[in-house]
């Protein structure tokens, strides 16, 4: 507590380390990083596959970069790269393993609270993202086989039968990946994908009906039972299959409770308030990422609201 950080920034992902990079650059000189993994970008080393597409853009938004942080196409292992890179200076204070517990504005000064110590800053940034807590059904998951109902593909192994839930890119390339070792099938509520990517719509097409991986669209899940330590899953159409294992792919969340813990006002729907600085109702404190966007958010648009939420904080001292 006994140093006074220009900036605090809570999350290691791409928003997160832009904003620390961003204020570095333009001349901010106490700052600092909190992250609760053990290392940055825990969303694209936990839930992208090896040498998995990392686009600048997304759905096709085309995003001009505005601050000192440049993005570029890669891959995972290219773009966990270029952040260790940014991140490979003296001059910023890291706190990995180091969960936030909560916010509070003392006067000009916030009070940050982690699970190993505190903090002093003048300016915060939350950049936590929104992949960390994944969307769950809205149907009763049974707990005797919560170990085989999965968010990510952490627990698959070889030759099981299994059924990927969602109409993403992360749905798509799970399903591709996993096709490779296993019997697959794809589920998706809609007739028809309409968020997917053009390499990766082509590559499902191409393989539906192959050996390993089919579609099967147009039609939802109303249920999920156990038999016989396997996943029996009821469909909307009245048809019912049994897997070895299910994985959901259907995004990520607001993280409610964190951002309450952080001071930040919640409107009816439980979407943070800011305004167009990405600065809360409580002055200092700023969102950036896909916690302020209503929908999924690119690597730029992340890296955009650094550089604007950096100017405004060098905007306030003038």
């Amino acid at each position: 507590m006994q140093k006074i950080y220009d900036l605090i920034v809570i999350g290691g992902g791409p928003g997160g380390i832009s904003a620390i990079v961003e204020a570095k650059a333009q001349g901010l000189k106490d700052l600092l990083l909190i992250e609760k993994g053990d290392n940055h970008s825990q969303t694209i080393r936990k839930f992208y596959k090896e040498n998995k597409r990392v686009d600048k853009d997304y759905k096709g938004q085309v995003v001009e970069l505005k601050g000192n942080v440049t993005f570029k196409d890669g891959t995972k292992e290219s773009t966990l790269d270029y952040f260790d890179s940014l991140l490979d200076n003296e001059e910023i204070d890291t706190a990995f393993n180091s969960e936030v517990e909560s916010v509070e504005k003392v006067n000009d000064r916030f009070r940050v609270i982690t699970t190993k110590s505190g903090y002093q800053g003048r300016n915060v940034v939350v950049a936590i993202g929104k992949m960390g807590k994944p969307n769950k059904p809205d149907y009763k998951i049974p707990p005797s086989i919560r170990q085989i109902v999965n968010f990510n593909l952490d627990k698959c192994s070889r030759n099981e039968k299994i059924l990927v839930v969602g109409g993403g890119n992360s749905a798509a390339e799970y399903a591709l990946e996993l096709s490779k070792t296993n019997n697959v099938t794809l589920n998706y509520r809609r007739d028809k994908f309409t968020r997917l990517n053009d390499i990766n719509e082509k590559l499902l097409l191409e393989a539906n009906g192959q050996e390993r991986l089919r579609l099967r669209l147009g039609t939802d899940i109303t249920e999920l039972e156990n038999a016989s330590g396997r996943v029996k899953v009821h469909f909307t159409d009245g048809y019912y299959t049994i897997y070895d294992r299910v994985i959901y792919a259907i995004g990520g969340t607001t993280p409610v409770d964190f951002l309450k813990k952080c001071g930040i006002t919640l409107d009816e729907n439980n979407q943070p308030i800011f305004d167009e600085n990405y600065e809360t109702e409580v002055p200092g404190l700023y969102l950036s990422g896909d916690i302020a966007v209503n929908s999924g958010g690119s690597i730029a648009i992340a890296l955009n609201h650094s550089y604007k939420i950096i100017n405004h904080i060098l905007s306030k001292r003038q």
